[in-house]
């Protein structure tokens, strides 16, 4: 069985920030993750809290991730892009990594892909 580990990472926004944060996310913060290589299974505002944000990334180990993100975080596309939109709109994110087979993360995709992602 193919497995693969899954980045949760859950961001609490600024009070009323979601929308912006999300348009930002839609309009290039997702393309470039994507033009970097970055598998984003799926993204949004989450549905249980106000002012909470989500994203989940696939790679191939911790090596695969630490070294694209080092990558895509350290790049002037980053710098000079979206960060200076998104930054500002986050209090505080946290990471969480698990391993799931592809038919998981198929269905992460499939059942969390809505308008915009």
């Amino acid at each position: 069985m193919t497995r693969r580990l899954i980045e949760v990472r859950s961001y609490k926004l600024k009070p009323g920030a979601t929308a912006a944060f999300h348009a930002t996310a839609v309009s290039s913060a997702i393309p470039l993750l994507r033009e970097w290589g970055t598998d984003v299974i799926a993204f949004g505002p989450s549905a249980h809290e106000p002012d909470t944000y989500f994203l989940i990334r696939a790679y191939s180990d911790l090596a695969d991730l630490k070294a694209k993100q080092d990558a895509f975080y350290g790049s002037d596309a980053w710098k000079n892009g979206p960060r200076e939109s998104i930054v500002p709109l986050v209090v505080s994110y946290l990471n969480t990594v698990l391993w799931l087979s592809q038919e998981a993360i198929d269905d992460l995709r499939r059942l969390n892909s809505g308008p915009g992602s």
